[in-house]
C-alpha cells in the first residue's frame, strides 16, 4: 500500500500548482470593466464615462481621467498617467494603455519583478 500511496501523494502536491493559473485568472473582476488575466498580468477593458475599476493581480486599478490619448489611472494608491502606446510604472507594476476609443480604454497591468 506505501507504493500506492506514494505517486498519489506526489499527484496531490502537484495540483496546487496546476490550479495556480485558474485561481489567478479567478482573481479579476471589477465595475464597469472586463478583464483578462494570467499568471503574472492582465489586461482590463474599462468602460468610458462611468466609475470603472477592477481587482486584478492583488490591486485595484481605477480609470481616472482619459484627455485625449493621456489616461490618469490609480494603480493600488498611486496615480499615473500614461500616453497611448506608451507605458510607465505604478506600485510595483507595469502600466501599458494599448489602446482609446471614445467607448473604451485597454490597459495591460503586469508584474515587473
Amino acid at each position: 500500500m506505501t507504493s500506492t500511496s506514494f505517486p498519489l501523494r506526489r499527484k496531490l502536491a502537484v495540483l496546487p500548482f496546476v490550479l495556480l493559473p485558474l485561481g489567478a485568472a479567478a482573481a479579476c473582476g471589477g465595475e464597469n470593466s472586463k478583464t483578462s488575466c494570467d499568471v503574472n498580468s492582465c489586461t482590463v477593458t474599462f468602460d468610458r464615462g462611468v466609475e470603472a475599476s477592477a481587482s486584478i493581480l492583488g490591486v485595484k486599478a481605477e480609470l481616472v481621467k482619459v484627455q485625449g490619448e493621456l489616461v490618469t489611472l490609480r494603480i493600488g494608491g498611486q496615480t499615473v498617467t500614461v500616453p497611448a502606446g506608451d507605458g510607465q510604472q505604478a506600485e510595483g507594476f507595469d502600466v501599458s494603455v494599448q489602446s482609446v476609443t471614445k467607448d473604451q480604454v485597454v490597459v495591460r497591468i503586469s508584474n515587473n519583478g
